[in-house]
């Protein structure tokens, strides 16, 4: 049998070509080997790694879709809110609008009490900025730079609204509250007023509830006023102004004025007197007044002629009629310059000055009567002195 060394001589390789080969034999031995493992190990742990990699794909989806879902909740929680604060704006500005409405509708109330209503500012509506939304920037998905600084923009436009808002609710109240001092003080004004004239009808010794107007019916659904200061202020002025006004009324119908121009001289006065004829004591009925004869005599008061005629001891007498029981007469003229029935103004001349009748002179005789019943002239001539007439 031939030896190893014999076999390689008869095949033709040295010995260094035949280490060579086992060699590469090993070598592609070991690359065989090594592929077949991992074809091997991929064939059995294929479904395994594809299952990883997808667990994997999931979770980095879910981390960045929740992220996009907590940034987005976060851009709509801000724009909610934007929202929200503009509607609050909105609604502010529209109360505020409705009551500047009645801040000027009030004035014009204010305006219309007889004028005496001071002018009143009222400030000129201010423009009311409103927050505009932040531009959208495109990018992948929204940032923190984006929400943050849209947000900044938002909430400080915001604040700047709410800060004029502010202002201009201030200014209207004080407004308001300035317009319920006006009318207070024009109640309290008519109230002095109306006392002022109260007072004087009393010093002629007559009730003011004497010329009060028959009461009528009255009715109708109880509507209270509410809590609101100016409310109350109005009407309790529009009160005061209706009796002032009446009560005015009642005082410039009252015999005030004087009969005869200039000061007045009292010849002799109202009372008990010696009698010029009989020398004893006598009711004298009025005032006798120096006159030159022909002075002409005027109504102390508007009313309506009962009697122009020539009355026994008054000489040529005039009677004027003022309503309320309320009667004024002018004797021993000279003569008459009207006639029964005919309506006369204050300060009409109604005759003139003479000496006919009972007289030892030329005067004027005057008197002031109350259901009939002779009262001092003097108490509505000096009454009279203090009150301006409107002439």
């Amino acid at each position: 049998m031939p030896s190893t060394a014999q076999a390689r001589r008869s095949a033709g390789l040295s010995p260094l070509s035949q280490r060579r080969l086992v060699l590469a034999l090993g070598l592609g031995l070991a690359v065989s080997t090594l592929w077949a493992a991992a074809a091997s190990y991929y064939l059995v742990f294929h479904d395994e790694m594809l299952a990883r990699f997808v667990s994997r794909q999931s979770a980095m989806q879910f981390t960045y879709e929740e992220r996009i879902g907590t940034l987005q909740r976060a851009l709509d929680r801000a724009a909610a809110e934007r929202n929200a604060e503009r509607g609050s704006v909105e609604s502010r500005l529209s109360a505020l609008t409705e009551r500047q409405a009645l801040i000027e509708k009030r004035h014009g109330l204010l305006s219309g009490l007889g004028g005496a209503a001071a002018p009143i500012d009222l400030p000129p509506p201010a423009p009311i900025p409103v927050a505009e939304p932040a531009a959208r920037v495109q990018k992948p998905f929204p940032t923190p730079e984006l929400r943050m600084g849209g947000e900044d923009r938002a909430e400080a436009a915001g604040r700047v609204s709410s800060a004029r808002l502010s202002r201009l609710e201030d200014a209207l109240h004080r407004v308001a509250e300035a317009q319920s001092r006006a009318a207070a003080g024009i109640a309290l004004q008519a109230g002095r007023s109306a006392e002022r004239f109260r007072d004087l009808i009393a010093r002629t010794g007559l009730s003011p509830a004497r010329f009060d107007p028959p009461p009528g019916g009255v009715g109708g659904p109880l509507v209270p006023l509410g809590p609101d200061a100016f409310e109350q202020a109005l009407a309790e002025a529009r009160r005061q102004i209706e009796e002032e006004t009446h009560l005015r009324r009642v005082t410039a119908a009252l015999p005030f004025r004087q009969p005869l121009p200039g000061e007045i001289a009292l010849t002799s006065s109202f009372g008990a007197r010696l009698d010029p004829f009989t020398r004893g004591y006598a009711l004298h009925t009025g005032v006798d007044m120096r006159a030159e004869t022909g002075a002409p005599v005027r109504a102390t008061a508007a009313g309506r002629i009962t009697a122009a005629e020539y009355a026994g001891g008054y000489g040529n007498m005039v009677e004027v009629d003022h309503g309320r029981g309320l009667v004024t007469r002018y004797a021993h003229l000279s003569g008459t310059a009207v006639s029964v029935g005919q309506r006369v103004e204050a300060g009409s001349v109604v005759g003139f000055a003479g000496s006919t009748g009972r007289s030892t002179g030329s005067h004027l005789h005057y008197e002031t009567r109350i259901d009939g019943e002779p009262v001092d002239p003097q108490r509505f001539l000096k009454a009279g002195a203090q009150f301006v007439f409107a002439d």
